[in-house]
């Protein structure tokens, strides 16, 4: 689904990725772990078509993506999440899910339709006429996330999802995409919550100054606790 190879970027005179190498398959959830400061926002960027790369190759859907403005990214299938939720404060939230409503994953994969993202989120359901600025951050990014559904995406992308969500809001997100990931959708998460991650994902990766430093699976993360405090300042 998706395959990063040897990405290099930066800004202006500094560069931030280094030979950066990272692989989503087809129905997995991947996570890109680092600290403030480390290239994950950078390798976004490159991944969504912010950014054009300096060097490296991004594949994704079986095409070479590798500095494709982000519309044609979008349009292939790859949806973001963006840090911040960006709802638009003069849309209802029914008028969100509209305006964004498309078929990007192909034929044969179950769709999601508006009354299927209500169903999964009934407090969308309950502020449907609410305009976004209406909303509370947690319902905010609920909307978000369907926003990013209803485009029936072959890889969605969450940048920092539960960042400043009261732990109630942020369990059922959570708890949102435990579903999605049920369902079969692939995905790749931004997240500091390793705990809760190493429940949700199947494989990992650490970011440290631009570079990959480890990458595997649930067991091999939640058996070396020592690299969360390492390299994501996390406590055992």
């Amino acid at each position: 689904m998706l395959e990063v190879s040897g990405l290099q970027a930066g800004y202006g005179g500094s560069q931030v990725l280094f030979d950066l190498d990272l692989t989503v398959r087809a129905g997995e959830v991947v996570t890109l772990l680092g600290r403030n400061g480390m290239g994950k926002s950078t390798t976004l960027r490159c991944l969504s078509g912010w950014m054009s790369p300096s060097a490296g190759r991004i594949r994704f859907a079986g095409e070479d993506v590798t500095g494709w403005p982000a519309d044609r990214i979008a349009r292939l299938g790859l949806a973001i999440v963006p840090e911040g939720r960006q709802v638009f404060p003069n849309l209802t939230v029914l008028e969100h899910l509209q305006a964004f409503a498309a078929n990007r994953s192909g034929a044969g994969a179950e769709r999601w339709t508006v009354e299927r993202l209500l169903a999964l989120f009934p407090r969308l359901k309950e502020r449907g006429a609410n305009m976004g600025n209406q909303l509370s951050g947690g319902e905010q990014q609920m909307l978000a996330i369907a926003r990013a559904l209803v485009t029936n995406p072959k890889l969605m992308i969450l940048d920092e999802a539960t960042e400043g969500l009261a732990p109630l809001i942020r369990e059922e997100i959570w708890r949102c995409l435990d579903a999605l990931r049920a369902a079969g959708q692939t995905i790749l998460v931004v997240d500091k919550y390793v705990r809760r991650l190493i429940r949700l994902a199947d494989r990992h990766s650490i970011v440290e100054r631009g570079r990959v430093v480890w990458a595997g699976d649930s067991a091999a993360l939640a058996a070396d606790p020592g690299l969360w405090q390492r390299y994501l300042g996390v406590g055992t």
